[in-house]
């Protein structure tokens, strides 16, 4: 369930500023949508896993802390990533 080390390193370097860029928000974002896009998936086949729900419950409010606050501070890079990640229909 959780990302390989492959995957989360393709998220950082197409949403990172700069190269050493790890922990900006957007990429925080990024990777946050990669693991609840992973648990939901997961949930399709074993529906009560509610120890993971909980996680999964975790990491979308996080990820919605995130982008209120991207959404305050940077509303231009909040639109970008909203539409890169395909959020927000």
């Amino acid at each position: 369930m959780a990302l390989t080390k492959e995957e989360k390193a393709k998220i950082i370097k197409e949403f990172a500023k700069n190269d050493k860029d790890t922990g900006s928000t957007a990429v925080q974002i990024a990777i946050l949508t990669q693991e609840i896009n992973t648990l939901t998936d997961h949930f399709k086949e074993h529906k009560h896993d509610y120890h993971s729900n909980r996680g999964l419950l975790k990491k979308v409010g996080q990820r919605k802390s995130l982008l209120a606050y991207l959404e305050r501070t940077n509303i231009q890079e909040y639109r970008e990533v909203i539409k890169k990640l395909g959020l927000r229909k």
